[in-house]
């Protein structure tokens, strides 16, 4: 077991580069310091367990797909859709395989399943997954833009015009709706900024 543990501890550390790992597609946008692949994965997951609640599928489950979503980056790094055209995608399930070569075999094929799951697009739960990916990639691109970015307007279409389920759609609504801080006005109850 302490072999099988080592592997975890190698795997924890390497995960941790993920919170350095920018999300790349966000500098053609003009932004010079976007989120982090973690920042993303955690919103995502949040947003993942709201959309499946709403959907009737198991939110818990939804976050953890989420969660695990963009955990190959750590080797592949971030790569945008431009960059796709002209290197192909590492396989998310063959560099899982790798990540989780160790590990005691109980997490690694949960893990290695996650991912299969995600990946073939057909659970109720990947499909909130996977659109709470997007939809984050929207809410990202709507609060980049409120500080100046008026590129990321195109991620913010992209995203909102990918989305599947009724409720991200009526999610998606709702944010362009109203503006980044309606939140705070909301919360502080005068209306006040």
């Amino acid at each position: 077991m302490a072999d099988d543990l080592s592997a975890v501890a190698h795997f924890l550390y390497e995960a941790g580069t993920l919170k350095q790992a920018r999300r790349t597609g966000w500098w053609m946008a003009g932004v010079r310091d976007p989120e982090s692949v973690a920042e993303h994965s955690w919103r995502t997951a949040l947003i993942a367990s709201i959309i499946a609640k709403l959907e009737g599928a198991d939110p818990a489950q939804a976050a953890f797909l989420a969660v695990w979503h963009d955990s190959q980056e750590t080797r592949t790094g971030d790569v945008n859709h431009l960059g796709k055209k002209y290197a192909p995608s590492a396989d998310p399930q063959a560099v899982t395989a790798d990540q989780t070569a160790g590990m005691p075999e109980i997490l690694a094929a949960t893990v290695r399943d996650l991912v299969a799951e995600y990946e073939a697009k057909e659970s109720a739960e990947a499909i909130c997954a996977r659109d709470a990916d997007k939809l984050e990639c929207m809410l990202q691109g709507i609060e980049y833009k409120a500080q100046g970015y008026e590129n990321a307007q195109r991620w913010i279409d992209n995203s909102r015009g990918r989305l599947t389920t009724e409720t991200a759609n009526a999610i998606a609504d709702e944010l362009l709706g109203m503006g980044s801080l309606d939140w705070l006005r909301a919360a502080l109850g005068d209306g006040a900024s």
